[in-house]
């Protein structure tokens, strides 16, 4: 979506659909092909200026990484303070219960076994 192009959606082939023709003209084609140029231009220019306006605190984060290689949420904190909005979740919130290294991963009971031959299936194959 873009002011030029609008609001548009195309159909296109389905995995294993021959497609013989574009569903839009040349000219919308080539309207389509410089709306992108110019999202990412504008995309590269924002970025530029927001790695440029935050270089004091890239270079804070560079030379702690140096010091320390792994920073936590209390370096980053110490070295460029608080985000300027609320935090709806904290770091620790959102991987709670994805595996980590200080929570139980041991299979259920029930599970145990789930990949250890039976004796039967070795004496069979014996």
């Amino acid at each position: 979506m873009s002011e030029k192009v609008g609001p548009l959606s195309f159909d296109t082939p389905q995995p294993g659909e021959m497609a013989f023709d574009k569903p839009y003209s040349e000219t919308t084609a080539q309207l389509i092909d410089q709306e992108v140029r110019d999202l990412v231009q504008n995309a590269l220019r924002i970025t530029r200026e927001l790695l440029l306006e935050k270089r004091s605190d890239i270079d804070k984060v560079a030379i702690r990484l140096l010091e320390k290689e792994i920073l936590s949420r209390e370096d980053m904190v110490e070295i460029v303070g608080k985000r300027p909005f609320n935090e709806k979740n904290t770091y620790e919130e959102m991987v709670s219960g994805t595996g980590g290294l200080d929570e139980n991963v041991e299979l259920p009971k029930g599970l145990e076994n789930w990949n250890k031959e039976s004796s039967e299936t070795k004496e069979k194959s014996n």
